[in-house]
């Protein structure tokens, strides 16, 4: 019951904190200071979730890297002057790939029997037949 309230406290206060800097960002931009559009931008928001989840779950692989991804091509077009449409699949691609070879390894037991079995031993089967 510990553990929940503390998952709750720290959750609460990680949202506190993203809602307090997206508060301050707005309030600066209404001061006159120039911030760029595309900070407070849609997939800019979804590249910080990305990694926020990321980060909570030690980034392991899960949907936290295809909301990164996206945010992150979104947002660097917006960044780069140039267009970079011509890219972006090639991106993915490359992205993918080097997460298919750098994702961790498991082993994959069938209903979880296999690693249950033991082996096999004939030597013992041949004494008690004699």
């Amino acid at each position: 019951m510990n553990t929940l309230n503390k998952n709750k406290s720290e959750r609460q206060f990680t949202i506190g904190i993203v809602l307090l800097v997206i508060g301050m960002l707005f309030i600066l931009r209404n001061f006159g200071l120039l911030i760029p559009f595309w900070v407070l931008s849609w997939h800019t928001v979804m590249l910080a979730i990305g990694l926020l989840i990321g980060y909570k779950r030690n980034f392991k692989p899960g949907g936290w890297v295809l909301l990164t991804m996206i945010g992150g091509i979104f947002t660097l077009k917006d960044i780069v002057s140039f267009d970079m449409t011509a890219y972006t699949g090639a991106l993915v691609l490359i992205g993918l790939g080097l997460y298919m070879i750098f994702k961790p390894k498991h082993e994959h037991h069938f209903c979880g029997f296999d690693h249950k079995k033991g082996k096999l031993d004939f030597d013992d089967l041949k004494d008690q037949g004699k």
